[in-house]
């Protein structure tokens, strides 16, 4: 930091505040034997007072409430801008009023600076919704507002742009699933439905007119849920072949569950097949002998990034107690519905022809 000298008043020619933030301008002044400093006084950007006081009498100090007079050493004056803005950007000028020479100032310039903020990378799931944003808390300053996209291994391109006293732009590729918000201050980009392809990270750049462009990254990642299936196979007499397969994005994990026994041939066998679409095709394969299907729960859980909880898919329909004896009862009804109609039967073929109502329940009432 250069500081400039005027007369004998000695100030930073630019300061960098950042926005938000409190700050401080310090002025100094040297004097000669026997001169003696009455008032101190700043002006703001627009030479209006700012602050002004008598040196060592702090009942003196006026000024606007956004300033206050700071503490400094002697012929030294400070003042403290409580949260910078917009409109503290500009040129300052400390005035020191000594006796008997007179009035001596200095000129110090301010820029208001500010960074772009990003929210944390995000996930999305294909089909769904995602929306990226960024801000930046200077839009008197921005011109134009540019999203772009960085591949993994390939050039970065254009998505939209927004541009001062203009509709917001969408490039070629991603018109109609693509839309970007019409602010210089808070942009957000919105992709729905998300593909596969969408995944990768994006820049907004903020270009200022005075401080150059702006920008910040932030990456999304897609993801395809899992849709898991199970099925079964006979590969030798008393041992079954269980396939439990899935396709998702990034792979799932896929692991066995076997209730209460554990009569596997051997432990797991995972093969990944990467799909042409992104896609990894998971196959877990598990052993068993044929009889644990008709006493345990066999189930295949799958397990992924995208899912709160497992995917749980059973390999079988394990009867149990209550439903063996249902399906027991059941049987011995329908039998006994059915001995009962053959009685019916049986009585009218022993008569050749009808003799009458009469007869005939006599004839039923005998059968029972």
């Amino acid at each position: 930091m250069v500081a400039k000298v005027q007369g004998k008043v000695m100030a930073p020619a630019r300061l960098e505040a950042p926005l938000g933030k409190p700050f401080t301008l310090t002025c100094s002044v040297s004097r000669d034997r026997g001169e003696s400093l009455r008032w101190v006084r700043w002006l703001d950007v627009q030479n209006q007072s700012l602050l002004s006081y008598q040196p060592g009498q702090r009942d003196s100090v006026s000024g606007q409430q956004h300033v206050e007079l700071a503490s400094s050493p002697k012929d030294t004056s400070s003042i403290s801008i409580r949260r910078v803005s917009f409109r503290d950007e500009g040129c300052y000028t400390c005035i020191f009023d000594i006796h008997p020479s007179g009035s001596k100032q200095g000129h110090t310039c301010l820029t208001v600076t500010s960074q772009v903020t990003v929210d944390r990378n995000k996930t999305a799931v294909r089909g769904k919704k995602a929306s990226l944003s960024c801000s930046y808390g200077l839009p008197e300053k921005v011109e134009q507002i540019v999203w772009r996209r960085h591949p993994q291994q390939e050039d970065s391109a254009e998505v939209a742009s927004f541009a001062r006293q203009s509709d917001p732009m969408i490039e070629p590729p991603y018109q109609g699933r693509v839309w970007l918000s019409a602010s210089l201050s808070d942009s957000q980009l919105t992709i729905q439905p998300v593909a596969i392809q969408d995944e990768g990270c994006y820049t907004c750049v903020f270009s200022t007119y005075a401080d150059g462009p702006k920008s910040s990254t932030v990456c999304l990642s897609t993801y395809v849920l899992p849709k898991p299936q199970v099925s079964y196979k006979t590969t030798s007499p008393g041992v079954i072949e269980a396939n439990c397969t899935s396709v998702s994005r990034p792979p799932a994990e896929i692991v066995w569950n076997v209730e209460r026994d554990n009569r596997t041939v051997g432990a797991p066998v995972a093969t990944h097949l990467p799909q042409g679409d992104g896609t990894t095709l998971v196959i877990s394969t598990l052993t068993v002998q044929s009889g644990l299907l008709k006493d345990v729960s066999v189930k295949c859980l799958v397990h992924h990034k995208g899912l709160e909880t497992p995917i749980a898919v059973s390999m079988n329909t394990k009867i149990g107690t209550a439903l063996t004896i249902l399906i027991s009862v059941t049987t011995v009804a329908a039998l006994l519905v059915m001995s009962l109609c053959f009685c019916l039967w049986k009585c009218f073929l022993r008569k050749e022809a009808p003799e009458g109502p009469r007869r005939l329940r006599g004839h039923v009432e005998a059968c029972f």
